[in-house]
């Protein structure tokens, strides 16, 4: 899956940081796919209903724009499961924390079908299809997982006392303000 179909190139120039557009970004995620395909924010939506994409190889491929994984995660995507990743996106998954780009040992996109339940369990590196019953393994996240659990690598920083204050903006800081929105809302 290549960058210009996660987030086209007309929607890049919404500024993550900011929490409207931010909101925006997860309502364009995958716009880039033809009509063919079922929509993957529904019309006239912010949030998909997809929240495990489970993909090929070279996941992320294409322009290296940090858009891409900040669009998945505003649309509600927690997890991509691929056999790889291109760099620049793991890196840029990573650095947002946005979403755990998942590395699985062979191809699992026979396994899942559009709109089946799955469950990951971070801890015991698997995902069950829960149509089937089958329980697939995936690479363990390893060190990675703590900078995306405390929101990318800002908020890893701040956390581990690298870095002192409070945020000053970021795609971190438009995704809590987000949250927020949606609790009040």
């Amino acid at each position: 899956m290549v960058t210009d179909l996660i987030i086209p190139a007309q929607y890049l120039n919404l500024v993550p940081t900011i929490p409207d557009e931010y909101r925006k970004l997860g309502s364009y995620a995958m716009a880039g796919l033809p009509d063919t395909y079922p929509r993957f924010v529904p019309k006239g939506a912010v949030k998909s209903p997809f929240t495990i994409i489970v993909a090929a190889k070279n996941f992320g491929c294409g322009s290296s724009r940090e858009h891409a994984p900040i669009a998945l995660g505003a649309a509600g995507v927690r997890a991509v499961l691929a056999e790889n990743f291109a760099r620049i996106f793991f890196r840029n998954a990573v650095a947002t924390g946005e979403l755990y780009p998942l590395e699985t040992a062979g191809p699992l996109c026979d396994a899942f079908k559009t709109g089946q339940e799955a469950e990951i369990d971070l801890k015991a590196c698997t995902i069950s299809n829960r149509a089937t019953g089958k329980v697939f393994e995936f690479k363990s996240p390893g060190a990675v997982a703590p900078v995306i659990e405390a929101g990318g690598l800002f908020g890893y920083a701040r956390k581990m006392g690298m870095i002192t204050g409070k945020a000053e903006g970021g795609a971190g800081k438009a995704k809590a303000e987000a949250r927020k929105t949606r609790k009040r809302g």
